[in-house]
């Protein structure tokens, strides 16, 4: 017989914590029960300081500045930005219109009033700069690893060929972080079974309608994204739609069946090439697209950072998301070939508010029926910024 893959393995360990919580609640509430998620989490944040680090300050110094990417790199960045911050916010709108997280109640080990406390712009903005990157490193200060990463990352790109010993430090540093992801996650079916088990234990059953009604708001979100945002693109644009979804069917296709963008993009540059974008723009935008446009992974990270809030009992204004919303958006980027890349941002960001990590092992449970939507709406929307700049840059499509 053909041994279960690791989503496999969660998807059973999903099952039999469900199981545990319901006909077993004293073994499900267990302290034991509790430590495997415990430890699963404590090895998820340890991914989180290094790897952005790495990833960061190669990307920024790998590429050089903005100046050398030149004309089509600088329209590539400015429509990343612009609709991966459109998916944010449609993601922020769905999870407090549909309002999942309620009733759930997850445990936290940290006061949760520390999320929600009074913000103001100028403590928002001088707690972002970091006096000493090694102390936020130590507390998880997402944002302040991110900014010092940034600027760590243009000083190695303005210093040239002298640096070239530190970028390769960050580079070799970010795929050993891949490999330590790989290894962790061999540990996910036991942190999910501790999560689901415990949360089912302590809270009822109830707790899977609020997953299923998470699921089908994200479904919901990225619909309501994929035809008004990319819709609106396409018109704009005038890119041919039926050209343009015969070219993306079959990347679309594999990406959402094995939840995996790497395995779709030798597909979407042949196919994008073939639907008439200059080999040299789809050469460029595809790969850096995977980086700074995930537009389903961003949508995604927003809504679940605020049902985990939601979970926690924690109320979190207006002006409190949307701090929420500008770290999510710094931290998403340079981490595409992470397995569970979202997994790592979002443990990350829910530390930083003071928000429980113990959310993350519970939307595990169902990451595997998130995970393919969200992929699958990654690679329509680097397939269409290709189109998008390759129109930018005066080249016409043929309709047929």
């Amino acid at each position: 017989m053909k041994r279960p893959s690791l989503t496999g393995w969660i998807m059973i360990a999903m099952a039999a914590g469900v199981a545990a919580g319901i006909w077993m609640p004293s073994l499900a509430t267990a302290k034991a029960t509790q430590a495997l998620a415990t430890v699963f989490l404590r090895l998820i944040q340890s991914i989180v300081a290094p790897l952005l680090f790495g990833t960061l300050v190669y990307g920024v110094a790998g590429t050089g500045s903005l100046k050398t990417m030149g004309r089509v790199g600088l329209k590539a960045l400015l429509y990343f930005e612009v609709v991966t911050t459109m998916a944010l916010f449609i993601g922020l709108a769905a999870v407090n219109l549909a309002r999942p997280g309620e009733g759930v109640r997850l445990a936290a080990d940290r006061p949760a009033p520390a999320a929600a406390g009074g913000a103001t712009l100028a403590g928002v903005l001088e707690h972002t700069f970091p006096a000493s990157v090694i102390d936020a490193m130590a507390r998880g200060e997402v944002l302040q690893i991110v900014i010092f990463s940034l600027l760590f990352g243009a000083a190695c790109a303005a210093a040239g060929a002298q640096a070239k010993p530190v970028v390769d430090f960050c580079a070799a540093l970010g795929q050993v972080m891949f490999r330590y992801t790989r290894y962790v996650m061999y540990a996910a079916p036991a942190g999910v079974f501790g999560a689901m088990a415990y949360a089912i234990g302590s809270h009822g059953a109830s707790v899977l309608l609020n997953l299923g009604k998470l699921v089908l708001t994200l479904y919901g979100a990225l619909a309501v994204f994929v035809i008004v945002v990319l819709g609106a693109v396409i018109l704009i644009a005038r890119i041919p739609l039926r050209a343009f979804l015969r070219a993306v069917r079959e990347p679309w296709l594999i990406a959402f069946s094995t939840a995996t963008s790497e395995a779709a993009l030798p597909l979407a540059l042949e196919n994008m090439e073939a639907f008439g974008v200059p080999k040299h723009i789809v050469a460029f935008v595809l790969p850096a697209g995977y980086s700074f446009n995930l537009d389903g992974s961003t949508l995604y990270l927003s809504l679940a950072a605020v049902f985990v809030a939601q979970a926690a009992g924690v109320s979190l204004s207006l002006g409190q998301q949307l701090v929420m919303v500008v770290t999510l958006m710094l931290t998403s980027k340079g981490v595409a070939g992470v397995p569970r890349a979202a997994l790592v941002i979002l443990a990350g960001t829910l530390a930083t508010f003071h928000l429980p990590v113990e959310g993350v092992a519970v939307l595990l449970g169902v990451d595997v029926l998130m995970d393919m939507v969200r992929t699958s709406v990654n690679v329509l929307g680097n397939c269409l910024a290709s189109a998008v700049v390759a129109r930018w840059e005066g080249v016409s499509f043929s309709a047929s």
